[in-house]
């Protein structure tokens, strides 16, 4: 087939996306004390990683990959559930990647770098002519079929996937310092004084973890840096920089490429790596015309789809009123006579008699006992909260009993309900 003919037809039909979803996320505390941070359970049904697999998907991308290393069970099984629609007779391919010792017996990935390339046998067994690698920690909305045209028409070596922030809040990121043609010119790992974008110098181009690679090119570039003594692996770090001073890296920005619907005003991407912030992603959903609009069917969120009964609201007394305002209920859930306010209950969460529920992510499973009051909590998976008890209303008892962020959020898990009983 002539380039021609192929640059008429859809980049993202030869291209693969390869997810990195081995992270720990420690900074989500005793939330990935039994998963990893992509297995996280976000919006009241789906997991983070959704989000760059579906990206992946509605950009028209029919081969995925996910490297994972890290407790990966719980996130293999997801993937396992809800990503296994994927045929080869339709040219099509959903490979899940654990580290397996493929290079060696005792060397498991040691970085983003070396995820893909103990796999480039697999990767190079599709053939395909471009590399979409992707972070699967982060929550947004993006095309990657417009990257893919950027990085051909550009004719880069490397397109990095970039955030305009404000330049001093760049300091925790990789900063691209680029021309006047989004040329990247140097590559800054979490620089003090970060540069700013030309004829924007208050802002910064910061790495978003979204890279685009010629196949072959990128094949070529693993190799090499795996024969280095003392690389790190990693993209960011190893390969990206080399590429910088020996080829041509092209930046790509986010607002060139981001989906939005109508009632959508930012370009939304958020990094949910900790308590507070994943708790702000959850909670800014409730609004009336949230900054994510998670009900866009033109780009839908795709995910595992568990079979529930409807939601259920029953008892209709003063005081004991199965209610819910600004929330999001999943199926499955029973409020009982408690009132729910600006909150998420995912699958299968019951809520018994006199108990509130306010400003709170509730993930599968738990159970809110009668007369509990809980504010501005998460809660982790399978968590029964006893009866009368409350939580969220006095700081330092709280922080005697739970894990309580900067920012005053409560996470509790079983385990810490169970010393509540010693």
């Amino acid at each position: 087939m002539s380039n021609t003919h192929r640059r008429h037809q859809p980049l993202a039909r030869d291209a693969m996306a390869y997810v990195l979803a081995g992270g720990r996320g420690s900074r989500l505390s005793d939330l990935t004390d039994r998963r990893a941070k992509p297995a996280v359970h976000f919006g009241g049904k789906a997991r983070i990683i959704d989000f760059a697999l579906s990206n992946a998907l509605n950009s028209g991308i029919r081969r995925i990959g996910v490297a994972t290393q890290y407790k990966a069970h719980s996130l293999i099984r997801h993937l396992q559930r809800g990503w296994n629609f994927f045929r080869s007779e339709r040219n099509e391919s959903f490979d899940i990647l654990p580290a397996s010792q493929r290079i060696s017996e005792n060397q498991w990935y040691e970085g983003t770098a070396d995820a893909v390339y103990q796999n480039l046998d697999i990767i190079e067994s599709y053939a395909p002519e471009y590399m979409v690698i992707l972070a699967g920690d982060h929550i947004y909305k993006m095309d990657y079929e417009l990257m893919l045209q950027q990085h051909v028409d550009s004719g880069a070596d490397v397109t990095v996937g970039c955030l305009e922030v404000p330049r001093m809040e760049a300091t925790g990121f990789g900063v691209m310092h680029v021309d006047a043609n989004d040329t990247i010119t140097a590559f800054v790992e979490k620089p003090a004084d970060p540069p700013g974008i030309p004829g924007q110098p208050d802002m910064a181009l910061a790495s978003m973890g979204i890279y685009v690679f010629n196949t072959k090119l990128l094949a070529r570039e693993l190799r090499r840096d795996a024969a280095l003594i003392g690389s790190n692996r990693d993209f960011g770090g190893d390969i990206v920089p080399y590429l910088v001073k020996n080829g041509k890296a092209v930046a790509h920005r986010f607002t060139s490429s981001c989906v939005r619907a109508e009632s959508e005003r930012e370009a939304y991407w958020r990094d949910v790596g900790t308590i507070d912030a994943y708790w702000q992603a959850n909670i800014d959903l409730t609004d009336v015309i949230p900054p994510l609009d998670i009900y866009d069917n033109s780009w839908p969120l795709w995910s595992y789809q568990q079979v529930t009964s409807p939601a259920k609201f029953v008892h209709n007394e003063d005081g004991r009123r199965g209610s819910a305002t600004s929330s999001l209920i999943a199926g499955g859930c029973i409020v009982s006579g408690s009132s729910l306010h600006r909150s998420l209950l995912f699958s299968n969460v019951r809520t018994h008699s006199f108990s509130s529920v306010t400003e709170s992510v509730i993930m599968p499973g738990c159970e809110i006992g009668r007369g509990a009051r809980v504010h501005r909590c998460v809660l982790d998976a399978g968590v029964n909260i006893p009866p009368d008890l409350v939580i969220g209303e006095d700081p330092l008892l709280d922080a005697q009993r739970f894990r309580v962020s900067e920012g005053g959020v409560c996470l509790v898990t079983q385990p810490m309900i169970d010393r509540l009983a010693l």
